[in-house]
């Protein structure tokens, strides 16, 4: 599948998602803003993508960022960040979603597989009482220590 066509609609999502389940994948569904791709980002998502068949990225949009990471962020507008994660292999589909949380998408998703990063308590995780309530489950997957938008915006501004 060519790249841009891993950047999908709600409503295309949604079609994707429940074929993917007719068809018996499992499928897995974390979020972020992704904004300045790194090794930390690229090694959970293979992770993510390895607890099942299908992974679908939830990408903030550039004003959702915007909310909770301050007026500088994000770096990247939100089609350079869908493109670069839609090319990752271990990435199935790309949707935005603009609210402050993922919770509207994880309920008309309602995937297998629910994952966070591990500074999330899953319980906390938002849509976890969703995707158990349909007999899924929910992960965290452990950093790669070192590894952060943040400390790369640091280290480029010398702090």
């Amino acid at each position: 599948m060519e790249t841009a066509d891993k950047i999908a609609t709600l409503d295309v999502t949604k079609a994707r998602v429940n074929e993917w389940k007719r068809q018996g994948k499992r499928v897995v569904f974390t979020n972020g803003c992704f904004d300045l791709l790194h090794l930390g980002h690229v090694d959970y998502l293979e992770k993510a993508r390895n607890l099942g068949d299908i992974l679908v990225v939830g990408l903030n949009t550039d004003a959702s960022v915007g909310k909770f990471k301050g007026p500088d962020r994000p770096i990247q507008d939100q089609r350079s960040r869908a493109r670069v994660i839609a090319a990752l292999q271990a990435v199935d589909l790309v949707v935005f979603f603009d609210e402050e949380t993922p919770k509207n998408l994880i309920s008309a998703l309602v995937p297998q597989v629910l994952v966070k990063g591990s500074d999330y308590l899953a319980e906390n995780i938002i849509g976890a009482d969703v995707v158990k309530g349909a007999g899924g489950e929910v992960r965290t997957i452990e950093f790669v220590p070192g590894y952060s938008t943040t400390r790369i915006v640091e280290k480029i501004k010398g702090i």
